[in-house]
C-alpha cells in the first residue's frame, strides 16, 4: 500500500431506533425568572454562562457568569425568553440538569438538580462526577 494509504472502509446501514437524547439543561420557573431580572440589569449581556472549575473539598463547583458573547462549541439552552450558556467543559458534567433558584430567609442561590453527581461535599459547594 504506497501514497500513505492504510486499508480500506466499509459502511454497513444498521436499523436501530433512536432514543430520544436529554436536555443539556432545563430551567424551572423561578430559574426562568432570576436569569431574566440578572440579565436585564447587565446592559450587553446575551445571557448566564455556567462553567466549572477545579475547587472545593469534593473537586468541582459551578461558575456563573454574564455572557457577553458567544464562545465557540458552547451549547445555548434558550428556554422562556432566556438563554444560558454552558461552556465546553461544563457540558458533559451537565448534561440532564435541572437549574432552579430558591429563595429562603437566610439565602437565595441558583440550584443545580444533577444527575450526573457522585458525590457532594458537606456544605453542598462541590461535587463529583
Amino acid at each position: 500500500m504506497s501514497g500513505g494509504r492504510i486499508g480500506t472502509a466499509s459502511v454497513r446501514a444498521v436499523r436501530r431506533r433512536l432514543l430520544p437524547t436529554r436536555a443539556a439543561l432545563t430551567l424551572t420557573q423561578p430559574a426562568v425568572a432570576r436569569v431574566g431580572e440578572l440579565t436585564a440589569g447587565q446592559p450587553g449581556a446575551l445571557g448566564l454562562r455556567i462553567g466549572v472549575r477545579q475547587r472545593g473539598c469534593n473537586g468541582l463547583s459551578y461558575t456563573l457568569t454574564f455572557a457577553l458573547e458567544a464562545a465557540e462549541q458552547e451549547e445555548v439552552v434558550t428556554q422562556d425568553g432566556v438563554t444560558v450558556f454552558i461552556d465546553k467543559k461544563a457540558q458533559l458534567s451537565l448534561l440532564g440538569t435541572e437549574m432552579d433558584f430558591q429563595e429562603t430567609q437566610l439565602a437565595s442561590q441558583f440550584v443545580f438538580n444533577n444527575p450526573n453527581i457522585s458525590g457532594t461535599c458537606g456544605c453542598g459547594e462541590s461535587f463529583n462526577v
